[in-house]
């Protein structure tokens, strides 16, 4: 579904990323991890450039318009479905087929009740939410998240991560939480020093090889148990 062979990624002069291979299969849950300015967005954004009409896409930068309702916001994910005059009649008063449709995405994200509010009243969490939400009523089979549920706590990141990969039946994400990545995702791609340091199914990963992910911090902080934690995504 997702295949890159000897990749490179940079800025002008400067490399980012480079000798990237992946092979990214259907129906995998896949995490990018590591320490922040290691390239993981960069490779996001590559990864959705490559096939935009069939990527349900949730940037790190949301470009929530603050003056519209959250409503409007999540709609905004289907525009490219419809003609230019039902879009204006829908911004002007909601059709109520297409407010049903929203009201059911997000009633499964806890968004039920903000629908009506415009995205400035909304808290940081909620405009994430928001901002997954305009991803997740795309109706691809690929969804593409670089850090989606950064601002939320832990117990809102794991629902709203199962909620994404009950509808997706293939899912990338770029994670800093190395918990929520052990515990739902299939499988790790570790990213650092310009390269991928390893690839391995969520069972196979090891302390050590998160350590050189994260060479300045004590792994035991970053994991809240000593044990590395498996995959049980059917559980939340």
């Amino acid at each position: 579904m997702v295949k890159l062979k000897n990749l490179t990624l940079g800025y002008g002069r400067k490399t980012v990323l480079s000798n990237i291979n992946l092979d990214i299969k259907h129906g995998e849950v896949v995490a990018i991890v590591g320490e922040s300015g290691c390239g993981k967005s960069s490779l996001m954004s590559h990864l959705y450039k490559l096939d935009k009409e069939n990527i349900a896409w949730c940037p790190q930068d949301a470009n929530l318009i603050p003056a519209l309702s959250a409503f409007h916001n999540i709609y905004a994910g289907t525009l490219n479905e419809h003609s230019f005059l039902y879009n204006l009649g829908n911004l002007i008063r909601p059709y109520k087929i297409e407010f049903s449709k929203v009201a059911e995405l997000a009633s499964k994200l806890g968004l039920e009740d903000i629908l009506n509010l415009s995205v400035d009243q909304l808290s940081g969490g909620q405009q994430q939410r928001v901002n997954i939400a305009r991803a997740m009523i795309q109706k691809h089979s690929l969804f593409l998240g670089d850090e989606p549920v950064s601002a939320l706590d832990d117990f809102h990141k794991r629902k709203v991560i199962q909620t994404i990969t009950e509808q997706f039946p293939t899912c990338i994400f770029a994670l800093h939480d190395l918990d929520l990545a052990l515990t739902c995702c299939h499988r790790i791609i570790g990213i650092g020093q310009g390269k991928i340091i390893f690839d391995e199914p969520v069972s196979n990963i090891s302390r050590q090889q998160l350590s050189k992910l994260y060479s300045h911090l004590n792994i035991r902080h970053q994991v809240n148990n000593d044990h590395i934690p498996r995959a049980h995504t059917s559980e939340f």
